[in-house]
């Protein structure tokens, strides 16, 4: 993975973390550790892209 590769991830997975927390405002949701595992993902994400940035 290159960092536009990288870049484009983190795009997507902010995008289903949007979309995870507005499609959950009017329902209960079946996955409640999918939030959780999204941001984990975007942080380890972004943490990868900045050790490739030095």
């Amino acid at each position: 993975m290159d960092i536009v590769d990288i870049e484009k991830a983190i795009k997507d997975e902010r995008e289903k973390l949007r979309v995870f927390r507005f499609s959950a405002m009017g329902t209960r949701s079946k996955n409640v550790k999918e939030g959780a595992s999204l941001r984990k993902t975007i942080a380890r994400l972004l943490t990868e892209k900045k050790a490739r940035n030095k």
